[in-house]
């Protein structure tokens, strides 16, 4: 036991009279006695990292496995178990979308509270479910599950009316994210148009069994407008990186993207930019600050010297987009770029994640 805790060395010295007089009793003297205690004393330093590095080695291929063998089941586990681990959920999303997997929006008819896997023509895609909206009750959730089994949605008045406990606001999220769209939808604006139609009052429904419908004035949104609903109402977007709605301003500042950086010689000048995912100031690292920053190609690590760090600390802490300029450090294919400046990158507006920050 002494051996295999943590720090373990005080242990030992406390042990060492008792195995001393053991051995001495054995008739283990001398020379031999000292070169069992050094051997039994050293295995002790490194014994309990030792046994940790072992469970963590089987949980890491266990992972690997599921994660390269049932990537749709893997990802839906990992996002229905958040918060956890050392990403949030737009670095797992966005990581199992660069290796093949596809994400299928939240769906009045189709999503359960959880995430859940789906068979797409022989594919298995990940259907995102209510319990990442935010602001959604899972009392509201539950009800749309239960009344969708009895009968389909016919449109977003009936959904209203067979779910009196649906909220105004719960409504309108569920139509800026477009899980109204299969029932009756043309467009997300046009089904914010149609849940403000629902939402008169109950009397006046009742006066027709089919009220008239009105065209929606709304244009449909754009893309970055659809990013931008999509981050305020789940924290990420299934759709495209927010990074690559920047890409040509940033290749104009000749800025490279991760993937672009693994293919770069050691020691290259380098711009790198992305949403910050990570900064980490270990208390081993003797003032060295690590950012994980991530565009629509990967994740680049970035490493600030003390000095840096304390030069630019208000940048680097205050900012959700980086771009930082730096001497690329490409060894034996782990890459990081060696920080000399740090200023804010350009970004879609309102489309950013709190980081995980540790020290």
């Amino acid at each position: 036991r002494a051996m295999g805790y943590k720090r373990s060395e005080r242990r030992m010295i406390a042990v060492e009279k008792r195995l001393r007089e053991g051995m001495t009793s054995k008739g283990i003297m001398g020379q031999t006695q000292d070169t069992i205690v050094q051997a039994i004393t050293s295995f002790a330093l490194y014994g309990f990292p030792e046994s940790h590095a072992a469970s963590f080695a089987l949980l890491a291929y266990a992972s690997a496995f599921l994660k390269c063998h049932y990537l749709a089941a893997f990802t839906a586990a990992a996002l229905n178990n958040q918060p956890m681990g050392f990403y949030d959920a737009i670095t797992l999303v966005k990581d199992a979308q660069r290796h093949g997997l596809h994400f299928l929006p939240v769906d009045v008819e189709l999503s359960g509270w959880l995430c859940l896997v789906e068979e797409c023509g022989g594919e298995r895609k990940v259907r995102l479910g209510f319990n990442y909206v935010k602001g959604f009750s899972r009392e509201t959730a539950e009800a749309i599950i239960a009344e969708r089994t009895r009968a389909p949605f016919a449109s977003i008045e009936e959904l209203r009316r067979r779910i009196p406990q649906i909220t105004k606001e719960e409504l309108k999220i569920l139509a800026d994210l477009g899980a109204l769209n299969p029932i009756g939808a043309r467009h997300r604006r046009d089904a914010l148009w149609q849940s403000e139609l629902a939402l008169r009052p109950i009397g006046y429904l009742l006066e027709s069994a089919e009220p008239p419908e009105i065209p929606s004035p709304l244009l449909p949104m754009n893309p970055v407008e659809r990013l931008q609903a999509d981050f305020a109402n789940t924290g990420f977007s299934i759709g495209a990186h927010p990074m690559r709605f920047c890409r040509e301003q940033l290749e104009v500042m000749r800025v490279i993207s991760a993937d672009q950086a693994k293919h770069l010689p050691d020691g290259s000048p380098v711009r790198v930019a992305g949403m910050v995912i990570c900064r980490q100031q270990p208390q081993t690292a003797k003032g060295f600050v690590f950012l994980s920053l991530e565009d629509e190609t990967g994740i680049v690590n970035v490493i600030l010297k003390p000095k840096v760090f304390a030069r630019l600390r208000v940048t680097v802490l205050s900012h959700s987009y980086l771009l930082v300029r730096g001497v690329l450090q490409n060894q034996r294919g782990v890459v990081s770029v060696k920080a000399v400046d740090v200023r804010p990158s350009p970004q879609p507006s309102n489309a950013s994640v709190p980081s995980h920050d540790f020290h």
